[in-house]
């Protein structure tokens, strides 16, 4: 009998497991590119700046697909949403499988934008209808679980440079593997999460609404100054986070004069340090969420701007502990992100709400790897990571403004 209830009780939470392991599999087509850089290009003779431009491309469709993806889910459900989107994905992955040219390489780029843009907003909207009582630890599993394929990525560019599989070899059978294996996640989240949300078909009001008014409904939210406040915090901290993510490897090689092995392996570390979102979502939802973001962003704010003053001067040592004291802070604010903005957005609109606030967020990160690579082109990579921690601590500012000013 106490055998059955443990499996009740797991198998509550089912929806869960299934959105987290989408959302890893589309992080993990994201974070593989970065480490791909020097053989795109070796292969197809393109500079960083090109590639950083075909980087924000799919950052700028991913940010492009908040506010449609929300919009759609409040009104068909999450559900149908998320699994659409996975196999668009899953499609996209699988044609980078055979050998291609550079335009088919950036085509393929654009639709794992769209397809994975079509997740982390309605993901949100559904764990916190799923899990009313526990949505901050919920996101907390969901956010860590994603973070993970960060760890994950550059690894498995290493392990496949070396393989072949038949006609296929080398970082192909990257997308292979997470082609096949995001289609068989599409299927199984599409037959089982109804299930578990059966108040997820969308909203009829929504659905009765002229267009015009809802989009009126969710700019409204802007005229409160604190969400307005917090909605730049949150791009301040996606340009900050963004830029870091795509041009770590190429800065530490480049500025730190380390081996790709060795910047690959740093870059790891940045990703490593996500469990504590863990630890940070369960937390929000005892202590309040604002001391969480506040102290979380000042923790990564210092740690990189450490990180960039020491990084001529520093041991790998050190600047593999910095990346990872980064992470911690960056990977712990943004479960109580996404919490505190699912309790700030009326019910009737959430999804479409937090798609506006993940649009503009996203946008801004869409844009940091095109305008880091150019900056480090002009002026150097140093002068490009000491803007993305003026971002960094311009948005822990404003986590302290709202924090001094929370209502009692």
């Amino acid at each position: 009998m106490s055998l059955r209830r443990a499996a009740g009780r797991l198998a509550r939470y089912d929806a869960l497991v299934l959105t987290a392991a989408i959302w890893f599999l589309a992080k993990f087509l994201r974070y593989v590119f970065p480490p791909l850089f020097d053989s795109f290009g070796a292969s197809y003779g393109v500079s960083d700046a090109v590639l950083g431009t075909a980087f924000s491309g799919l950052m700028l469709v991913y940010a492009a697909m908040q506010f449609p993806s929300g919009a759609l889910a409040d009104r068909v459900g999450s559900v149908t949403v998320i699994a659409t989107g996975a196999v668009v994905a899953a499609a996209a992955a699988l044609v980078l499988v055979a050998d291609s040219s550079f335009p088919v390489l950036v085509g393929a780029m654009l639709a794992i934008g769209a397809g994975t843009g079509a997740h982390k907003t309605v993901a949100v909207r559904l764990l916190a209808r799923a899990y009313p009582a526990r949505t901050g630890r919920a996101l907390g599993v969901l956010d860590t679980t994603g973070a993970l394929s960060g760890v994950v990525a550059p690894a498995a560019v290493v392990a496949v440079a070396s393989l072949a599989i038949g006609p296929i070899a080398d970082w192909h059978l990257l997308f292979l593997v997470a082609g096949v294996v995001v289609l068989a996640l599409a299927v199984t989240f599409r037959i089982r999460v109804p299930k578990r949300v059966p108040d997820d078909s969308g909203d009829g009001d929504a659905g009765s609404s002229s267009h015009g008014g809802e989009i009126a409904r969710y700019v409204s939210l802007f005229r409160d100054w604190r969400f307005s406040t917090f909605a730049l915090l949150t791009v301040l901290f996606s340009f900050t986070y963004n830029g870091l993510v795509a041009f770590a490897p190429r800065y530490l090689t480049v500025e730190a004069e380390l081996t790709t092995a060795t910047a690959s392996v740093l870059y790891s570390g940045l990703f490593a340090a996500s469990l504590v979102q863990l630890v940070t979502g369960n937390l929000s939802d005892r202590v309040g969420r604002l001391p969480i973001i506040v102290a979380t962003l000042g923790f990564a704010s210092v740690s990189l701007v450490a990180f960039v003053t020491f990084t001529g001067t520093g041991s790998p040592l050190l600047l593999g502990g910095l990346l990872v004291t980064v992470g911690i802070g960056s990977h712990g604010f943004r479960p109580v992100r996404g919490a505190y903005l699912m309790s700030a957005v009326p019910d009737d609109v959430a999804g479409g709400g937090l798609g506006v606030v993940r649009t503009l967020l996203m946008g801004a990160g869409a844009v940091a790897p095109a305008i880091v690579g150019t900056i480090s082109e002009t002026a150097g990579f140093s002068a490009a990571f000491w803007l993305l921690a003026t971002t960094i601590v311009g948005a822990t500012t404003l986590g302290c403004l709202l924090l001094a000013f929370e209502p009692a």
